[in-house]
């Protein structure tokens, strides 16, 4: 199948390309929007990384964390107040921004802020969901379920697509082995690929242990450096990391997310081994086994 190219952004928002045999991009931020300060202190951080190391990138964060197991856990700021803050950073730094929302009523003004609209893994094959993100008519980035098979992202994508929106990212995130444990099959990266959108890999949720902790989820995140090199050498167009300055106390996901004095280091790999990757199948050509 012909390989697709999704352009997010727009206005005086730059456009970033994804897709094959093209710059790796990045999609990161802090998990939940804690407040307006908080978020632009992560923004601007996180701007001057991608700047230096010239590596295009789309801010994350979320305003509702719909999904979390205990009802004492943040849920975040809210669909209106999280929504002007990511207003703002677009404006402020011309950057595109997206969030997930798991509301059906939240998709229109969802649509309206994001460059990209993110569907959370859990929410992957909702009908209804997936039915108003098309509706919004922006890229839309599908995390795929902890219980899905790469192959059957295929239904969901149809749906998009029957629904009349063919910009759509595929996200890897780790698949449920056992309880409270994930891990990752670098394959499920090229299967899902073959349907010619772009493949993002999460290497934050990937190392993410559901709820091992009684009421909230635990992590490795000491593993995330070899398992973005691992994902980047596989073949991704996209890396999704949380990114946190005080993952310590973070009020979402402080066990998972990578600190920001990391981020560098990370991105450098993963640019270096992306464009290695590239230059090879330049010069050579991809192997083909089968």
């Amino acid at each position: 199948m012909k390989s697709k190219i999704v352009v997010v952004g727009s206005g005086k928002v730059k456009k970033i390309n994804i897709g094959k045999n093209l710059p790796l991009v990045f999609i990161g931020g802090p998990c939940a929007i804690e407040n307006k300060d908080h978020t632009f202190f992560m923004a601007n951080k996180i701007n001057k990384i991608c700047k230096e190391l010239k590596i295009n990138w789309i801010f994350k964060a979320c305003y509702d964390k719909d999904c979390r197991s205990s009802i004492n856990s943040f849920h975040g700021v809210g669909k209106d107040e999280g929504l002007r803050i990511l207003e703002e950073v677009r404006k402020e730094f011309g950057i595109p921004v997206t969030s997930d929302f798991s509301d059906t009523a939240w998709a229109k003004a969802t649509g309206e802020v994001c460059d990209l609209v993110q569907i959370p893994a859990y929410l992957c094959r909702q009908t209804s969901i997936l039915r108003v993100a098309a509706m919004t008519k922006k890229p839309i980035n599908i995390k795929k379920g902890q219980f899905m098979s790469p192959w059957n992202m295929k239904n969901s994508i149809r749906k998009i697509e029957d629904f009349g929106n063919n910009k759509i990212i595929l996200t890897e995130r780790g698949t449920f082995f056992g309880y409270n444990m994930l891990v990752n099959d670098m394959k499920a990266l090229e299967i899902m690929s073959e349907d010619g959108y772009p493949v993002c890999y999460d290497a934050t949720h990937s190392i993410q242990m559901p709820t091992s902790m009684g009421n909230i989820s635990g992590g490795q995140r000491e593993y995330i450096p070899g398992l973005v090199r691992a994902a980047t050498a596989s073949g991704i167009n996209a890396l999704f990391m949380e990114v946190h300055n005080n993952p310590k106390n973070a009020l979402s996901d402080a066990n998972t997310v990578l600190h920001l004095k990391y981020l560098k280091n990370v991105l450098f790999q993963a640019k270096t081994i992306h464009k290695l990757r590239l230059d090879i199948f330049k010069k050579f050509g991809k192997d083909n086994v089968k």
